[in-house]
């Protein structure tokens, strides 16, 4: 079944007043449960496709449909709504609240999706157990490794049980070693049934995809299947 479907989107930014066109006519069907690792260098556009499957920012031109639902025509309230209860977000950079510990960064979805106090907890221990984290539940982030406070960032990105997992270079800041063991948890997830959408720059990485989307000045250039 097909998840996500790009018809024809351009996204263009005004920068001191000069447009740059980060997409520039994109057409692109990612299926249920797919893993797919979208390549490219800096400026690519590889980053504000998931900006945009991740309903954080709207095309300027071209349709994006999740599921049939058109999300170019949807209201700020639904976009909310299917940030918090169909995706979840890792980041390079792990963006943690740096004041909170590893158990509350994990529980900050499910305080926005309304979800008793106790469920919380119980969800974001049994999650950070998942991770190899069950021990460092009180820690703070300026107390954990960068691949520790990558996992606690995977946490909470499956707090609100995501069908959807969108990950920005989540290896980035990880030494070789630990962004194999994070990489190891994507395709745990993978396995589940959930989709998972990977933006990188290293081919080693996009290998644990099974498809893996190149682009280059804002255009997809070529696609090719991962044996």
């Amino acid at each position: 079944m097909d998840l996500f479907v790009l018809e024809s989107v351009t996204k263009i930014y005004k920068m001191d007043e000069v447009e740059v066109r980060a997409l520039d006519g994109v057409s692109l069907t990612i299926k249920d449960g797919e893993f797919v690792a979208i390549m490219g260098p800096s400026g690519s556009g590889k980053s504000t496709i998931m900006h945009l499957l991740g309903c954080l920012d709207r095309p300027t031109l071209g349709k994006i449909f999740l599921e049939g639902l058109d999300l170019s025509q949807a209201t700020d309230n639904q976009l909310a709504e299917i940030r918090n209860a169909k995706v979840g977000f890792v980041f390079q950079q792990f963006n943690l609240l740096p004041r909170e510990s590893a158990l509350r960064n994990v529980e900050t979805p499910a305080i926005y999706a309304r979800i008793k106090h106790a469920e919380r907890l119980r969800r974001a221990k049994a999650l950070l157990e998942r991770v190899g984290l069950g021990d460092r539940l009180f820690h703070f982030p300026s107390q954990l490794s960068g691949g520790e406070r990558q996992r606690v960032a995977i946490a909470r990105a499956l707090m609100n049980d995501p069908a959807i997992v969108l990950a920005d270079e989540p290896t980035g800041n990880l030494d070789t070693k630990t962004g194999a063991e994070i990489l190891a948890l994507f395709e745990d997830l993978h396995k589940e049934g959930r989709t998972i959408v990977l933006v990188t720059h290293d081919r080693r990485v996009a290998e644990y995809a099974s498809r893996v989307i190149h682009m280059q000045d804002g255009r997809i250039v070529k696609e090719e299947s991962v044996p």
